[in-house]
């Protein structure tokens, strides 16, 4: 049974961040909200979690998740970053952005894209989903809250509760969402390529 709590979007109860990091820790699914849209997460080493988010989006184990960090210290952790991707990032984080980076020797295998060994990863904007992850003191796998057959992320608090009510283990309720997803860029080759343009506006690409 989904365990909704209500939580104000500018200054969350630590109490409940705290309940929530305790089903994370013992390997829950969570719906939590950022600066675009509500998102579905779970922390790296929770395979049924991953299983359970992959089967609620209809994802093939060939769709890579994002990894959602607190700073970029700990995406630095996780991706390799050269100097000038760590310039673009110091600007553009936190923000409604992904990037896609080549992954760090910290990061399991399994969790990088198999052939190119890269990975999406986020720093949201988002009192709430920084307030989780720096109690979690950990990255969380993450995937946007769309389901399949559905033009749109899921918004509206009521209707996430009433569909999946079943299949996560904690809703982050901080009222009505977006339903924009976040602008997604490439940092693997020379120069930065917009790969999806959403929310976040990316300067350099039209310079």
């Amino acid at each position: 049974m989904i365990q909704r709590f209500h939580v104000h979007p500018e200054h969350p109860p630590a109490r409940q961040i705290g309940r929530a990091v305790e089903v994370l820790n013992k390997g829950g699914l969570v719906i939590y909200p950022t600066d675009a849209t509500y998102a579905l997460g779970c922390k790296m080493d929770a395979l049924d979690a991953l299983n359970r988010l992959r089967m609620i989006r209809q994802l093939d184990k060939e769709h890579r998740m994002s990894l959602i960090c607190r700073d970029l210290s700990e995406l630095a952790r996780y991706a390799q970053v050269n100097n000038p991707s760590f310039r673009l990032l110091k600007k553009y984080t936190p923000g409604p952005y992904t990037f896609i980076l080549p992954g760090s020797a910290e990061l399991p295998r399994r969790l990088s894209d198999p052939k190119r060994k890269t990975l999406g990863l986020r720093i949201p904007n988002h009192t709430v989903v920084h307030a989780l992850l720096t109690e979690l003191a950990a990255p969380l796998l993450s995937s946007t809250l769309q389901l399949p057959g559905d033009e749109l992320p899921l918004s509206d608090p009521d209707e996430i509760a009433d569909r999946l009510m079943k299949q996560v283990d904690v809703f982050l309720d901080a009222g009505a969402c977006g339903l924009e997803p976040t602008t997604v860029v490439d940092l693997t080759g020379e120069e930065p390529r917009l790969l999806r343009q959403g929310i976040g506006q990316f300067e350099e690409y039209f310079l």
